[in-house]
């Protein structure tokens, strides 16, 4: 899917806003193979929310063991954790295209319906 990236080299910028309604706004973002996102991720909410990048499988697994491990601590490059009014960045390098996703797994978002689609065009 990809590797972290460095934020220098960031060719796009793409803010992702996340609130309360349990949505990202956009809902999808459109990128093409080889390109360096820098995501700026908004909390414009008033309760903790985060953006976790990967495949549905591996974001839905991820989704369960919150469930069961609510205060689990967990900092990788593929994720933000926002707190309410807060922002925070991820820079990723998409290097494989297909459909991945990203979503809140703080427990019971995921399942309101906080995700999202990343498309990665072949360059």
């Amino acid at each position: 899917m990809g590797r972290e990236g460095d934020p220098r080299k960031a060719t796009r910028t793409i803010a992702i806003d996340m609130s309360d309604t349990m949505r990202f706004t956009p809902a999808e973002v459109k990128v093409k193979q080889g390109d360096t996102v820098k995501f700026v991720v908004r909390n414009s909410g008033k309760t903790m929310h985060e953006m976790v990048i990967g495949t549905e499988e591996e974001l839905r697994k991820h989704a369960e063991l919150m469930k069961k491990h609510p205060g689990m601590e967990h900092d990788e490059p593929y994720m933000a954790h926002v707190q309410p009014g807060g922002k925070e960045e991820i820079t990723w390098t998409f290097t494989q295209p297909g459909t991945f996703m990203y979503g809140c797994l703080i427990p019971g978002h995921w399942e309101a319906g906080m995700k999202g689609s990343i498309v990665v065009a072949v360059k």
